[in-house]
């Protein structure tokens, strides 16, 4: 026995989507209701384990056998019910997960969309979803049914062997994924990659559940509170209902299209009163972010601890990591001065001082939220990120010298973007500090290509830019920066040739390959981006564009356009990410307990040291030969942002 592909159907009274399957499969009320397998790629077999079959003795044994490679699609699923099913913790060396092998070729998440791409003659059933529903969750008593809370096989047989179908079909499709795919096996150090993030998300991160009950309870006390003083502001019905506010603020004299969080903000500048506290109030019973505090009390198991909380090669285009459940990617900063005394009064439940001291309970909970992630066993945390890793990559492969020789002084690069556009010197706190504000919003706008456009998405305008200073600002960055312009278009022009002569080209390092109706970008580190089914289409301004298929912003599979700017976008955070990776192989005997963006977070002994964690972190991978990294980061008992 070489490999066995798996999958199985399971019960639990936990809600799988909020809490996640390290919770859900340790519920005592979790069930393993049909295994379905195939050995060696031969016949499909389905134990129906609910009616009292068992597991076949051999596969059993080969289940916790590190020589045999267990396959399944979000193979984390299995790994981890089967753990909590057999009472013996299953390592992941020796699984690998045909949905990681689907996302390393551009295709989606879910073995459904897979299947239907991939255009399987064995495709997931369609019903799957109403059987699901009915067997593997509890349900709802009612008089019909008995006043039953689960449906068992015998509640509905005919249900229940169409329902063993299903998951011999799963198997048989999961297959056919892999015969699909067999021509563009994933890289070796790519499934090492995949291992160490099953690592961290086994060993889960510390949960301060005393304070997230606090925190909890605060805030609804404050909604109870905000909602009460609307109410007898503008004596409506429901001041919640944007309807109703609309028409209340029109009365008043004041018109305004929407209520979003950016128009309130708009709004409060010239709100007079008592629109103005109305408004204020709004935008404190608005702020959803405790919403986290929820998230942690869903998902942390019985060890204090959030498990699962990444998803590896989550970002379809680069192979980013993405957060799952918590999302620790997306967590509010924090920009207050005594963290410790707001968390303290939070978890000694004290309401009334935090309220005087603080004044916006719910912006208060919300920037507490990273101090609920906490080291356990007397620990602390090593936060370690990488110093403007984009800027360095891209100055990198492009070639940008005089950027190169910023990071050889350690210097800052918006101080030096800004000196550079603009022929002055320019010091932060110091001789012409005031451009250094418009070096960092050209850098973080226009490095991809963007124009007056991206200044403005990434506040220009409120940031006090006049509108015509916005167009001399693109114009001064890129002729500023002729090496990156030259490798954007320089890209465009290697991939339109790519996919109109369906021959390799290469560019400043990078190989670009169409192959089998895909084009393959082929980075430093030997790992390849792909584009499934590419042409060249016609762009709105009528001008020639890239076109493929991918999964877009509304998460539906559909064609995305593309254009030199874009792709290398792709390639520097794809790169980044090898980077990433690469410095949490090097740091692997550290307890890694999250990655966010291009942070990694420790949970270390007291003895570990910071500076040596930084120096370990920063060194360039062999294949980045002239690249600078650096990595800074602090020590923290609880998670903050230094």
């Amino acid at each position: 026995m070489n490999s066995i592909e798996i999958d199985i159907e399971t019960y639990s009274d936990v809600d799988l989507s909020k809490c996640g399957v390290y919770k859900y499969s340790s519920s005592p009320n979790f069930e393993i209701l049909l295994f379905g397998f195939s050995v060696d790629g031969g016949e499909v077999e389905v134990v129906d384990v609910a009616c009292g079959e068992e597991i076949p003795a051999d596969i059993l044994a080969a289940l916790s056998d590190e020589s045999v490679i267990k396959w399944a699609f979000n193979a984390m699923f299995e790994r981890v019910c089967l753990s909590n099913y057999l009472g013996e913790w299953l390592e992941p060396e020796s699984w690998k997960c045909s949905m990681v092998w689907s996302a390393t070729l551009g295709l989606p998440l879910s073995l459904e969309n897979v299947g239907a791409v991939l255009g399987l003659e064995k495709q997931k059933l369609s019903e799957g979803k109403d059987l699901i529903r009915y067997f593997c969750v509890p349900c709802k008593p009612t008089k019909t049914n008995g006043g039953r809370t689960r449906n068992l096989p015998e509640h509905d047989r005919e249900k229940w062997e169409r329902f063993k179908e299903y998951n011999f079909r799963d198997v048989e499709a999961e297959m056919q994924i892999q015969q699909r795919l067999a021509k563009f096996p994933v890289l070796d150090f790519v499934w090492e990659e995949y291992w160490q993030d099953q690592e961290i998300n086994d060993r889960g991160i510390g949960v301060d559940m005393e304070m997230v009950a606090r925190a909890i309870a605060m805030d609804g006390r404050s909604k109870s509170e905000l909602s009460t003083a609307m109410q007898e502001l503008t004596e409506l019905e429901n001041p919640n209902s944007v309807q109703q506010m609309k028409q209340w603020l029109s009365e008043n004299g004041m018109e305004t299209d929407s209520l979003d969080k950016k128009a309130v903000a708009e709004l409060l500048k010239t709100a007079p009163e008592p629109l103005g506290e109305a408004l204020a109030l709004r935008q404190q019973l608005a702020k959803s972010s405790v919403k986290k505090y929820q998230a942690m009390e869903n998902a942390v198991c019985a060890d204090s601890r959030a498990h699962g909380m990444f998803q590896f090669y989550g970002a379809n285009r680069t192979g980013r990591y993405s957060g799952r459940i918590i999302q620790l990617q997306n967590l509010p900063q924090n920009h207050i001065p005594d963290l410790a005394q707001a968390r303290e009064l939070v978890k000694a439940g004290d309401f009334d001082a935090l309220a005087i001291l603080y004044e916006d309970i719910p912006d208060t909970l919300s920037q507490l939220i990273r101090t609920a992630f906490v080291p356990q066993d007397g620990r602390k945390f090593i936060v370690a990120d990488f110093s403007a890793i984009e800027a360095r990559v891209i100055a990198w492969i492009a070639g940008e010298r005089w950027r190169l020789r910023v990071f050889e002084g350690g210097g800052d690069i918006y101080c030096a973007s800004a000196s550079q556009m603009f022929h002055v010197p320019v010091e932060k706190h110091g001789v012409n500090g005031h451009l250094r504000q418009k070096g960092k919003i050209a850098e973080l706008a226009l490095g991809y290509g963007g124009s007056v456009g991206a200044l403005k998405s990434m506040g220009a305008l409120e940031m006090g830019l006049a509108e015509e200073e916005l167009q001399p600002l693109v114009s001064a960055w890129r002729d500023s920066n002729p090496s990156i312009t030259e490798f954007w278009w320089a890209v465009d022009r290697a991939v339109k040739e790519c996919i109109k002569k369906r021959v390799p080209t290469e560019t400043h390092g990078i190989r670009f390959d169409y192959q089998s109706g895909m084009l393959f970008i082929t980075l430093f580190s030997g790992r390849r981006l792909a584009y499934v089914k590419p042409r060249i289409g016609e762009n709105r301004f009528g001008g020639e564009s890239v076109t493929y298929m991918g999964v877009g912003g509304t998460k539906k599979w559909e064609r995305l356009e593309s254009y030199g700017p874009k792709f290398v976008e792709n390639i520097v955070q794809a790169v980044s990410r090898d980077i990433l990776c690469y410095a949490m192989r090097t740091l692997r005997n550290c307890a890694i307990v999250a990655t966010v963006h291009d942070e990694i977070i420790i949970e270390a002994d007291r003895s570990m040291s910071l500076p040596a964690v930084c120096e370990q972190m920063g060194r360039t991978p062999p294949w980045a030969k002239g690249l600078l990294l650096r990595a800074d980061g602090y020590e923290c008992d609880f998670y903050q942002k230094d």
